[in-house]
């Protein structure tokens, strides 16, 4: 095992396990990464990148590979179709990473069309010959994300997770939905449980997880090595250090939107306290962005609006949006949005 891949924990019982940001595109760039590790995720994956465009030398994709030395561990997602793809761009992305992913999750058209993403689901041989000739192409850990199937007969994940263990993938993730469900209705957590109790190596869940009561059932029911964290995590960095304070892993007073408010913290309203969180984390991942990879317009106008969903008068940064004004003004005039509570 690595030294960021720990044995297959036994039933849980309240002790710390990791936290994971799940690989998400157009969201988990290198500044969100970094950012949500402050805010207390363990660890964290980049965005889901196409293995032959990264063989090709596409800038990009290259570019979503972006790391720095603050990333630690650095875990690269890669997806595909053709096997030899898949090998060749994890040897290319083994000297700069610390473990590899490999995406058989993801129900998006554009990456499912290519027999890819969630789709290998329905090719269980070939998802497991793809994970073996990655397994024996690089010298570092393998871990793969899977869904439950493909939502075309009964569910696969166990079996298919059982023969990845064989090839020698070291660690697992199960999002508790289908292809077919995409993100809609509940994820299945007894089929989580079922998986995580049939295989030898660590199981992190996947799914439903938006807070730290669903963080502990889930934890309680599936027993699973770890949780991982997608949608509830958009714009929501903080959700990691809200689980953990939530479930006693942590002190309130280490959160580090608390600890840089200078006032009264109890003495805020539920409205206060989102607005000034949203505002610290809005306000880092902008210092990260420009310590790493520099402010990206696109990047900056989709975390907005995510950083601002689903508060009062959220509609308003729209029309910061569509102003004209440089990069650093928009990063100034959210900020300034975030502050007027």
């Amino acid at each position: 095992m690595s030294e960021f891949i720990l044995p297959k924990p036994s039933e849980w019982d309240g002790e710390k396990r990791p936290l994971f940001l799940a690989p998400m595109s157009g969201v988990t760039d290198l500044p969100y990464r970094l950012l949500a590790k402050e805010c207390g995720a363990d660890f964290t994956i980049t965005e889901f990148t196409n293995s032959t465009a990264l063989t090709r030398d596409a800038a990009m994709s290259w570019r979503k590979m972006e790391t720095c030395e603050d990333e630690n561990p650095f875990i690269p997602q890669i997806f595909g179709g053709v096997i030899d793809d898949m090998a060749l761009a994890a040897e290319l992305l083994e000297d700069s990473a610390d473990i590899i992913d490999l995406n058989f999750g993801c129900p998006a058209p554009k990456v499912t069309k290519i027999c890819a993403g969630a789709a290998l689901m329905g090719e269980p041989e070939n998802l497991v010959a793809m994970c073996e000739a990655v397994v024996n192409r690089v010298n570092i850990p393998v871990t793969a994300k899977m869904r439950l199937g493909t939502g075309q007969g009964n569910f696969n994940a166990k079996e298919i997770c059982q023969e990845l263990e064989q090839v020698g993938i070291q660690r697992l993730c199960v999002h508790g939905r289908t292809l077919r469900q995409r993100y809609s209705g509940v994820a299945d957590w007894d089929y989580i449980t079922e998986v995580v109790d049939s295989v030898d190596v660590p199981v992190i869940a996947n799914g439903d997880v938006v807070d730290a009561d669903t963080a502990r059932a889930c934890l309680s029911q599936t027993h699973a090595a770890g949780l991982m964290i997608g949608r509830g995590a958009i714009g929501r960095p903080s959700v990691f250090g809200e689980i953990k304070v939530g479930l006693g892993w942590m002190d309130r007073e280490e959160l580090p939107w608390i600890a840089a408010y200078e006032g009264d913290w109890d003495s805020l309203s539920y409205v206060a306290k989102q607005f000034a969180t949203r505002r610290w984390c809005w306000n880092r991942y902008i210092e990260l962005a420009r310590q790493t990879t520099g402010l990206d317009i696109k990047s900056m106008r989709g975390h907005a609006v995510s950083f601002t969903k689903g508060l009062p008068s959220a509609k308003k940064i729209r029309s910061i949006m569509h102003g004209k004004q440089s990069r650093e003004e928009f990063a100034q005039a959210t900020s300034q949005f975030l502050a007027t509570n």
